[in-house]
């Protein structure tokens, strides 16, 4: 009896975010056939959402998916793709990312400064997935916010509808820096939000403790580079997933 009724006890949040992040797969889109599913559940949910128009191909990709500083992440539940992501490391000397060609007059400054940001993209769910685990968003943004932490980021941006600034606002305290403007590749305009990582993160992790992450977990997921190949900046781990995947189809 006693068994069934902590079965049957209501969760709290923190329980099933966390019983949910022990569940998720995240995987670095490194094979061809990884990114290629990634590219068509991406085409579903902007299509379904109005994002984008159709295509023949079904398929949703652009130009900074083969930048160097990009990292696209695919996020499983028991085998099966439900989610992802896809994450700019900008410097000065890497200074690709999405957000720098709608707001340059904001963000060339900061990286002219020596600012690195994190600029997190493309992220989509599969629309079942999300009704079938309502906080799997909350798995999803925690990795760009604990890439903050690896990449000893200044800046972690929310580039998003203006629909959707209060969720930023309410989880991790972003700011609008800018009100939506048209956005490269997509239909409906974009907001830039900007988070002071350092000074934020401490307040984030209180209020949900499940974006905490240990230094084996950050490095298992972007460092991987570094282990497959001698290239490694000690000044700044900027690691380069084409080179990556270069190293892994000459294997």
């Amino acid at each position: 009896m006693e068994a069934l009724a902590f079965a049957e006890s209501p969760q709290t949040f923190f329980e099933r975010v966390s019983r949910l992040l022990e569940r998720v797969d995240y995987r670095l889109a490194i094979d061809d056939d990884d990114k290629d599913a990634i590219y068509r559940l991406r085409y579903d949910a902007y299509l379904r959402e109005g994002a984008i128009g159709p295509s023949f191909s079904r398929r949703f990709q652009d130009k900074y998916d083969d930048k160097d500083n990009t990292w696209t992440y695919g996020f499983y539940i028991d085998g099966r793709l439900v989610s992802s992501i896809r994450i700019h490391i900008a410097t000065s000397a890497f200074p690709d990312m999405p957000a720098l060609v709608s707001f340059p007059e904001i963000l060339g400054p900061e990286l002219d400064a020596g600012k690195v940001i994190i600029d997190p993209t493309r992220f989509v769910i599969d629309w079942r997935a999300s009704r079938e685990h309502p906080e799997l968003r909350y798995v999803i943004v925690r990795l760009p916010f604990i890439a903050c932490e690896f990449f000893k980021a200044d800046m972690l941006l929310a580039t998003v509808r203006t629909e959707h600034q209060a969720f930023y606002r309410r989880v991790f305290g972003h700011q609008e820096l800018a009100p939506a403007r048209p956005y490269p590749t997509l239909v409906k305009p974009l907001s830039l939000m900007s988070l002071d990582y350092e000074p934020m993160k401490e307040r984030v992790q209180h209020r949900y403790p499940f974006f905490r992450s240990t230094f084996f977990e950050r490095r298992m997921l972007f460092d991987v580079a570094a282990m497959a190949s001698s290239r490694h900046s000690t000044e700044l781990p900027m690691l380069m997933p084409s080179a990556l995947s270069d190293s892994v189809a000459a294997n």
